[in-house]
């Protein structure tokens, strides 16, 4: 087995390397002067099972393209098996056709990563209209949950009060709570466009002076947390702490949380951030094991 990091993902492959006791190396990706991809492995790679470790954020459109040449050129070199490990995996949120004309990205990357793969490993990939991963890939496909290491993290919190600011958080919000007994809100969410969302409450809660986490599994932009965080704090929260699985932070999000006034931001290193504070490399290491 050797471990290889694309570059998204360096020091949560070096950890798996040293759990799995295997190989590690860098892949060599550059460009020609013309702007063409140029890839080199720096291990020999033949009769081996090769693990390509690798964030699709920063960049998921090349983290894309990336791999797709780098399991390619794995098994034209004559790797065993060539298993993806993509902690966070982009393309899924567009997974119906919503307007005429439009990509359904998430068919065209499990067309092209299943073609050049033979298994992936994610960890919870937004999965809405597609309910489980083989509905999507005709490969080997597993999405692990995080839950235990926020279930984990929650508990440090005195009295915690758990909210899911829309339904499809309620997968994680709801779920820990009922595995540690903390008590739980979902709201509802109203997206007007990209940018602006309003949310609701829609069942009783008393949120005054209780220590409020919202739990999601992604936080991009921020503005949904940040509806959150404002409501739990007109209801006389305590204090507003925010959980996400994936952090992409795109347009400043990290910063306009803080500035909201959100307490405490906590992540996986799913993708790389300061904000990392749950390790998965436990839960990866022991599904490549099996």
């Amino acid at each position: 087995m050797i471990i290889i990091s694309l570059g998204n993902s360096d020091k949560l492959a070096k950890s798996l390397a040293l759990k799995l006791k295997a190989k590690y190396s860098k892949l060599l990706i550059d460009k020609f002067p013309d702007g063409d991809i140029y890839l080199k492995y720096m291990v020999n790679v033949k009769n081996e099972t090769v693990i390509l470790v690798h964030s699709f954020q920063p960049n998921p459109n090349q983290s894309l393209i990336n791999l797709v040449f780098a399991a390619e050129t794995a098994r034209d070199l004559g790797a065993k098996k060539v298993i993806l490990v993509a902690p966070y995996l982009a393309f899924m949120r567009q997974d119906k056709r919503f307007n005429p004309g439009e990509a359904v990205s998430s068919k065209i990357m499990a067309k092209w990563l299943g073609s050049c793969v033979n298994k992936i490993i994610t960890i919870d990939t937004h999965l809405h209209r597609f309910r489980t991963l083989d509905k999507l890939f005709s490969i080997p496909a597993v999405n692990l949950s995080a839950n235990k290491l926020i279930a984990a993290c929650v508990k440090k919190f005195n009295h915690p009060f758990l909210m899911g600011p829309d339904w499809e958080s309620s997968q994680w919000a709801r779920r820990i709570a009922n595995q540690i007994g903390a008590d739980s809100a979902i709201l509802e969410k109203t997206r007007h466009h990209a940018r602006k969302v309003t949310v609701r409450l829609t069942e009783k809660a008393n949120f005054k002076n209780r220590n409020i986490v919202i739990i999601d599994d992604i936080i991009s932009t921020g503005h949904t947390v940040i509806e959150a965080a404002k409501l739990a704090k007109r209801l006389g929260a305590k204090s507003v702490t925010a959980i996400a699985v994936h952090g992409i932070f795109t347009e400043q999000a990290y910063e306009k949380l803080k500035k909201a006034g959100i307490n405490k931001i906590v992540t996986a290193n799913t993708i790389l951030h300061r904000s990392n504070n749950l390790d998965v490399s436990s839960l990866l290491a022991e599904e490549l094991r099996n």
